[in-house]
């Protein structure tokens, strides 16, 4: 009988699956021991689950200082973005409050890893949400945690206020002129230099834009680096705080989900509380700059309507892409471009074009004997200017016009007024040389 002899090949047990896994973890503020606690928790995800057998590590993923109420976390976003790009099978997180503290957030997310295939495992709940119970159970839960977070705002909201009740100066953490650490207020000196001299300048008769103009080109900045615009003057110019007093909860949060700040307009309690911290300038010097704040806003209120005319809005610069608004100089109307008349000539060297001749070249484009309003509005959409003296007049039918206008002589442009001022002025002068 023949020897019979198989072959047979080696049987080598089937490799397991192994799930890629990665962690997140996440504290709402950057305090040193919570920054402790993110720490521990990011070497404790990382060893667990290298020592699984059955897993691949894949990272941590960890938001510092950022409430889990807010869609900006940036590592919880890449995480997610690295789901959707198929490099995760599992996620493992402390607790359904650490991954999101609204149940819109939490549910909307967890349901687009769940048809992704993605299991997110909350260790305190012990939940996977790829079980069964798994999203009853964190629908619930994810309710819970955010009315938790709902509770805490009102705990921190009734800090605060209650803090204003008795005078106490909060949530200052940063303000031009002003060093400001934990308690602790003091004036810095070398911005108190300029505070006080904005202050001065302005009540000997600057304007706003003017002194925004010279903050701009001394390259002084403002908090955060900054850059000075003739509202920010402004702003400067009404703050209390300046003179050591305090209006409290100007602003208030919205709501615990959004948080945002918004103006109190009357929705709260405001409190007046005086001699909080050091003052740069006097109340003398505070209320003579309020008392000219309010005449310009008066003026302005009255002259809003007769500034506003038929080219307001139409006119689009085409050196910065901005609108050209009606100004006055010496009684007379021209048009300038907004960030040359905001900020100057280094932000756009554009040209003002007087009414006179915007009205003349009108009625030449539209072929008209005089200027018609009406007309000009159902014609014309926009005036381009593209270059000094030149506008191109772009008609809502889709055809351009273009126009050149001449600059006027200095005789020509002089009203009979302008000429009498112009003569008191030289008068003046002569006698004060004669005087001298």
């Amino acid at each position: 009988m023949d020897r019979i002899v198989k072959k047979v090949a080696p049987k080598l047990p089937a490799l397991p699956n192994r799930l890629r896994v990665a962690a997140y973890g996440r504290v709402s503020c950057d305090k040193d021991s919570m920054l402790n606690s993110l720490s521990a928790q990011v070497s404790y995800y990382s060893r667990m689950i290298q020592q699984h057998r059955e897993w691949i590590y894949c990272g941590v993923y960890s938001d510092e200082g950022v409430t889990g109420t807010k869609d900006n976390r940036n590592a919880f976003q890449r995480m997610m973005e690295d789901c959707r790009a198929g490099k995760i099978d599992m996620i493992i997180t402390k607790a359904v409050s650490r991954f999101a503290r609204n149940t819109v957030t939490t549910l909307c997310a967890v349901r687009e890893l769940k048809e992704l295939g993605i299991d997110v495992f909350f260790e305190e709940q012990n939940i996977h949400t790829l079980s069964n119970a798994g999203e009853l159970l964190l629908t619930i839960l994810a309710s819970y945690a955010q009315e938790e977070s709902r509770s805490a705002s009102e705990n921190q909201k009734w800090r605060v206020r209650h803090g204003f009740e008795k005078g106490e100066l909060i949530n200052l953490r940063y303000m031009f002129g002003y060093s400001i650490s934990r308690g602790s207020i003091t004036i810095n000196e070398k911005e108190a230099i300029i505070v006080r001299e904005v202050f001065q300048r302005f009540i000997s008769g600057e304007s706003l834009s003017a002194l925004a103009r010279d903050l701009e080109t001394r390259k002084i900045r403002r908090t955060f680096h900054g850059h000075w615009k003739q509202n920010n003057v402004r702003a400067l110019l009404s703050n209390e705080k300046y003179m050591g007093n305090a209006l409290l909860q100007k602003t208030f949060v919205n709501n615990h989900l959004e948080k945002r700040q918004v103006k109190n307009e009357g929705q709260l309690r405001q409190y007046y509380a005086e001699n909080t911290h050091p003052a740069i300038v006097s109340p003398e010097t505070f209320n003579a700059a309020q008392q000219i704040l309010t005449r310009i806003a008066e003026d302005k209120a009255g002259q809003a309507q007769a500034q506003f005319s038929v080219f307001s809005g139409k006119i689009i610069c085409g050196n910065c892409g901005g609108t050209y608004r009606r100004t006055t100089s010496r009684g007379k109307k021209y048009y300038t471009c907004t960030t040359y008349n905001n900020r100057g000539k280094s932000a756009c060297a554009s040209k003002r074009i007087p009414e006179d001749t915007l009205l003349e070249e009108s009625i030449t484009v539209l072929g008209l004997d005089t200027f018609d309003e009406q007309v000009f509005l159902e014609q014309i959409d926009h005036i381009f200017v593209p270059a000094p003296n030149l506008l191109d007049f772009h008609f809502r039918d889709g055809h351009v016009k273009k126009s050149i206008w001449q600059d006027r002589s200095r005789a020509e442009s002089w009203t009979p007024e302008m000429k009498e001022r112009a003569r008191q002025d030289a008068i003046r002068g002569h006698q004060r040389r004669n005087n001298a």
